[in-house]
C-alpha cells in the first residue's frame, strides 16, 4: 500500500512530535489529516476534513485514529457516502466524549456514534486510560464491529506512554494493509 493512502487522524490538541502517530508520519510518509482548530474541534469541520482526505486518495485509504480521531471515524462512517473508499481502520485509545467533564470541552461530539463500521477495524485499548475506561472502549469496539486488542497498562497510548515508535501498533497496521 502506498504510504499516501494511510491517513493519520490525531485526537483533540493534535499529536506532538514524540507521539507514535507523528513518528509513523515522519518514518513512513503517512499523511496527517489537517484540522482548522485542534484546540476547539468542531465536529462538522473534522468530518469534512476526513471526507476530503479520503476523496483525495486514489486507492482505498487506511485510517489510523487516536482518541477523538476514533470518534471522528465512527461519526464520519455513519454519514459518508464514501466509506467504500476505506480499506480498514486502526482505532487507538478512543476518547470518551460522553463523560460529563468532557461535554463542555468538546461540544457537539456527544453522543458517540455506535453504528457498526462498514470496513475492517481494530480497536486498541489500555486498562488504565484516564480518558476512557477499558469497559467503555470494549463496548465501543463491540458496537463498531472492531477486533479488540488489550494493550495492558499503557495510559492513553500516547507520547506519555513511552511507546516511542510503537512497533506492536505498527505491526497491527501492517496486518490491516494486507
Amino acid at each position: 500500500m502506498n504510504s499516501a493512502h494511510v491517513l493519520i487522524l490525531p485526537g483533540w490538541q493534535n499529536s506532538g512530535p514524540a507521539h507514535w502517530q507523528s513518528r509513523w508520519e515522519a518514518a513512513h510518509g503517512y499523511v496527517r489529516v489537517p484540522q482548522h482548530d485542534w484546540e476547539r474541534p468542531r465536529r462538522g469541520d473534522w468530518l469534512m476534513q476526513l471526507e476530503e482526505a479520503v476523496l483525495q486518495c486514489d486507492a482505498p485509504a487506511l485510517l489510523v485514529a487516536h482518541s477523538l480521531g476514533c470518534i471522528q471515524v465512527a461519526a464520519w462512517a455513519a454519514h459518508s457516502q464514501n466509506t467504500h473508499r476505506v480499506k480498514a481502520a486502526l482505532l487507538v485509545a478512543p476518547g470518551d466524549v460522553e463523560r460529563e467533564a468532557m461535554r463542555p470541552l468538546l461540544p457537539g461530539w456527544s453522543p458517540i456514534e455506535r453504528r457498526r463500521l462498514p470496513f475492517q477495524s481494530v480497536l486498541v485499548a489500555s486498562r488504565d486510560d484516564p480518558h476512557c475506561s477499558f469497559e467503555k472502549a470494549q463496548s465501543l469496539a463491540r458496537d463498531w464491529g472492531a477486533e479488540r486488542v488489550d494493550i495492558g497498562q499503557a495510559g492513553h497510548i500516547n507520547a506519555d506512554s513511552g511507546l516511542d515508535d510503537w512497533p506492536q501498533g505498527h505491526a497491527l497496521l501492517q496486518r490491516l494493509m494486507n
